[in-house]
C-alpha cells in the first residue's frame, strides 16, 4: 500500500450534517462528490449512522469506511465525517465549534424547533468552518465574529419591518435633533 495515499494534505471533512430525534435530517452538506452522490443514497447512510448512534453514549463510531464523531442536544444530533485516515481530534473540534456556535446564536438553546427558525445564520455557521471540505477554523468565536453576530442584537427577521423603520427613524429624529441644537448654539454665539 502505497504511504503516500493515507496522509491528507489538509484537514478534511467528508459531510457534516445535524439530524432530529428521529433521525430525520435537518441539515446536511456533502463535500465529496464521489462518496454518496444521490440523495437516496446519503439519506441512507444518515438512517445508518444515526441507527447505530443514537443509543451510544460515545462520541466516534467507524462506519462504512468513515470516521465519524457525534454529539447530541435535547433533540439534536451532530454529526461530522471524514475519512478512515482523518485525525480524530481535528474532526472532533470541528463538532464542538460547530456545536458552540450554534449554541450562540440560538442562546444556549440547542433544540430542533430554535434551529429551524434560525437555518440561515446555521449555514452560514457551516459555511465559516468549513470549505469544500477544508477546515477553515475551530474556535466558536471567531466563526461568530466572521458571521457578524451579536448576542445581544436580534437578526432583523425576528423584528417586524415597522419595528426596523421606527428604529432608523428615532435615530434620524434624534440625529436632527442634535444637528438643530448645534445651529441653534452657533447662531447665539
Amino acid at each position: 500500500m502505497d504511504s503516500t495515499s493515507l496522509e491528507p494534505s489538509l484537514y478534511t471533512v467528508k459531510a457534516v450534517f445535524i439530524l432530529d430525534n428521529d433521525g430525520n435530517r435537518l441539515l446536511s452538506k456533502y463535500y465529496d462528490p464521489e462518496l454518496y452522490p444521490s440523495m437516496k443514497e446519503q439519506k441512507n447512510f444518515e438512517k445508518n449512522v444515526f441507527n447505530k448512534t443514537h443509543k451510544a453514549d460515545n462520541e466516534i463510531a467507524f462506519l462504512e469506511g468513515m470516521t465519524i464523531v457525534y454529539k447530541s442536544s435535547i433533540d439534536l444530533f451532530f454529526y461530522v465525517v471524514g475519512s478512515a485516515q482523518e485525525n480524530e481530534l481535528m474532526l472532533m473540534s470541528v463538532l464542538n465549534c460547530l456545536f458552540e456556535s450554534l449554541s450562540q446564536i440560538l442562546r444556549k438553546n440547542v433544540e430542533r424547533r430554535c434551529l429551524l427558525d434560525n437555518m440561515e445564520g446555521v449555514f452560514l455557521i457551516v459555511d465559516e468552518i468549513i470549505d469544500g471540505g477544508v477546515i477553515l477554523e475551530s474556535d466558536p468565536q471567531q466563526v461568530l465574529q466572521k458571521v457578524n453576530y451579536k448576542v445581544d442584537e436580534n437578526p432583523l427577521s425576528e423584528q417586524s419591518v415597522a419595528q426596523h423603520i421606527t428604529e432608523k427613524l428615532a435615530l434620524t429624529t434624534n440625529v436632527l435633533q442634535s444637528a438643530k441644537e448645534q445651529i441653534k448654539w452657533s447662531i447665539l454665539k
